[in-house]
């Protein structure tokens, strides 16, 4: 499994990589083999402003539907139009192509709450 190093990760397994002011959410490659072959991701619409920890959209597999968690408080400036087509870069390039929402990120300060690389691995027994 990956755990790239400049990400920060939460313990519902969303990550969050961040680019100035801005942030790209998508799931760890632990969820997405957790999960198995996703089917069809679903996410609130552009404009919306979302707590952290709140549900921005949700994401179904072949087998289940699972809840997706902002990591930090933003609000979505852009969804993911790849996956419209192919949904399945969730689980063949989780931390690239398969990236699910971008936001601008209203509240820096909760990053700190986050889970670094090395944290994350240990909070899932890798």
């Amino acid at each position: 499994m990956n755990f790239p190093q400049e990400l920060k990760y939460t313990k519902d397994h969303e990550w969050i990589k961040v680019d100035g002011n801005f942030g790209y959410v998508g799931i760890t490659d632990f969820a997405q083999k957790e999960l198995g072959d996703i089917v069809y991701p679903e996410f609130s619409t552009i404009g919306t402003q979302v707590a952290k920890d709140e549900i921005f959209g949700s994401i179904e597999a072949v087998k289940t539907v699972s809840d997706l968690f902002m990591p930090v408080t933003g609000k979505i400036v852009e969804l993911n139009t790849k996956l419209d087509a192919a949904p399945e870069l969730v689980n063949s390039d989780p931390y690239g192509d398969g990236w699910l929402v971008k936001i601008e990120i209203l509240k820096p300060e909760e990053l700190n709450d986050l889970m670094d690389a090395a944290s994350y691995q240990q909070s899932i027994g890798v």
